[in-house]
């Protein structure tokens, strides 16, 4: 009956880290499920993920927070990854305007590819770097209440708001499903993953695991 350790979760969710290369996606990742930075980190090539478990309104939950590549010509690949995920985090840099701007190139390409139900969470990244600020908490709140979406600053530097953001969208989708899960065990069946079965993941193991579309040259 005793299942292994990192089986025993009740439900499995899939986040996608989207956002321009270079926004700190990757460190948000280290520093939620492992608690590390790194100031050298290279631009992620194709797709990685990493898993921690948690619990989430009395439930435990493992979180599959996959990081997609923001170079161009990573794009079609990457597209494929949004299936299957229940929550999106759409990252910019608070430091460069561009960042921003692209945010609803991908909000576009996050709605074209992914569930209609995708809970999708705004982070304005690097926040530590105040003198070199250059987009206002109060504009990217604005839209994103425009647009429907949640927002947080955050700075995986420093760790504020990071754990935050995190425990903020999985709550959400953990409401989502409960809902689901109450008003029709059939509505349930496609967003929830319980007790161990696992989404298309390639085999997703524990831990810090790379996947690779292409070498590095």
């Amino acid at each position: 009956m005793a299942r292994r350790p990192d089986e025993e979760y009740d439900y499995l969710f899939k986040v996608v880290l989207i956002g321009d290369s270079g926004v700190g996606k990757s460190n948000l990742l280290s520093r939620f499920t492992r608690n590390e930075f790194c100031l050298e980190s290279k631009s992620t090539i194709g797709v990685e993920f990493a898993t921690r478990t948690l619990q989430v309104e009395g439930r435990v939950v493992k979180a599959q927070i996959w990081d997609t590549a923001g170079q161009e010509r990573y794009r079609a690949i990457t597209s494929a990854y949004y299936r299957g995920a229940l929550g999106a985090l759409l990252v910019y840099d608070v430091t460069k305007p561009t960042t921003f701007e692209n945010v609803s190139r991908w909000l576009k390409e996050l709605r074209d590819h992914a569930d209609a139900n995708i809970v999708i969470m705004l982070i304005g990244n690097k926040t530590d770097l105040k003198h070199l600020r250059a987009v206002a908490a109060e504009d990217a709140q604005g839209y994103s209440e425009k647009e429907g979406l949640s927002f947080i600053e955050t700075s995986a530097l420093e760790a504020v708001n990071v754990e935050k953001a995190f425990q903020t969208i999985l709550s959400e989708i953990y409401r989502i499903i409960s809902k689901k899960s109450l008003s029709s065990e059939e509505g349930a069946a496609p967003v929830s993953v319980k007790e161990g079965k696992t989404i298309d993941v390639g085999g997703g193991s524990e831990g810090n695991t790379k996947k690779s579309c292409c070498s590095t040259s």
